[in-house]
């Protein structure tokens, strides 16, 4: 499989605490789900793997283990390797749909870059893969808390980075645009040459079960990783949720959250 990014020994530090104790991971070719129960790190993990997040130990390497070290290289070519969706997109909200999905193409044209057929090319299928190319004329401001995490995650897409970084990418979303999205992680993961890997923080469960690997971190440390029909794996997700979830396996063989509301 090929490898997008290494961690080793991660270690991040907020005030007294250390958020990070050592996490070790590998993210490949691919659509990755990270979850955890509140406070576990998650979102920490996810900037210290962008390089937006300082370290207090360890390393992030792109590509090959003894590949360039994340964090020491320049943002433009950062910007031009992964593409980051943080949980609350800033944009200003006069700008319209387009504007800002066309934002995307800074981290293949730079700043002061014409942009061509083939950026024009990129932004509309960024659209139409998160469905916000009938509206795309309308302002930021105009729109609900889903669609405007729609156009953010448009605008990420246009950057066509091999790997995408996506902070609670269903946020605000219904059900059928959560089932829309968990799809098009898998169409972006798996339909591009070479593949991309599209690793994402979600609390939804169920939605997480659907991908090809789910990485469970639990107080700074990560549990277990793993195929979502992996037996250690569904115990871990058991544990670290203290019992308040089972894991049922359907008729295909799929994996399935059940909520305990009443103890055993």
């Amino acid at each position: 499989m090929t490898r997008h990014l290494h961690a080793e020994n991660l270690r991040v530090r907020l005030g007294p605490r250390e958020v990070l104790q050592g996490v070790r991971l590998a993210v490949g070719a691919g659509w990755t789900a990270l979850v955890g129960p509140n406070g576990a790190g998650k979102s920490t993990l996810l900037r210290a793997l962008a390089g937006l997040q300082p370290l207090s130990g360890g390393r992030v390497a792109l590509g090959a283990r003894e590949g360039p070290d994340l964090h020491a290289l320049p943002a433009t070519e950062r910007a031009r390797r992964l593409a980051w969706l943080a949980q609350q997109g800033e944009v200003s909200g006069e700008l319209t749909v387009r504007e800002t999905v066309e934002l995307g193409r800074i981290a293949q044209l730079g700043l002061l870059g014409t942009p061509a057929a083939a950026d024009a090319a990129a932004v509309e299928k960024a659209m139409a893969l998160t469905e916000c190319s009938p509206w795309q004329h309308r302002r930021l401001h105009e729109l609900s808390g889903g669609e405007r995490q729609r156009v953010m995650l448009a605008r990420v897409l246009a950057t066509e980075a091999p790997l995408l970084l996506l902070d609670e990418p269903t946020t605000h979303l219904d059900a059928p645009h959560q089932v829309t999205l968990a799809r098009l992680f898998r169409r972006l993961a798996h339909e591009a040459q070479p593949r991309r890997a599209v690793l994402t923080v979600l609390h939804d469960l169920p939605i997480a079960l659907q991908a090809d690997q789910v990485l469970v971190l639990a107080h700074g440390r990560l549990q277990a990783s793993g195929s979502p029909r992996d037996p250690a794996l569904q115990a871990a997700l058991v544990r670290v949720f203290g019992g308040a979830i089972r894991i049922e396996t359907d008729s295909r063989g799929q994996p399935r959250v059940a909520l305990l509301l009443d103890p055993a």
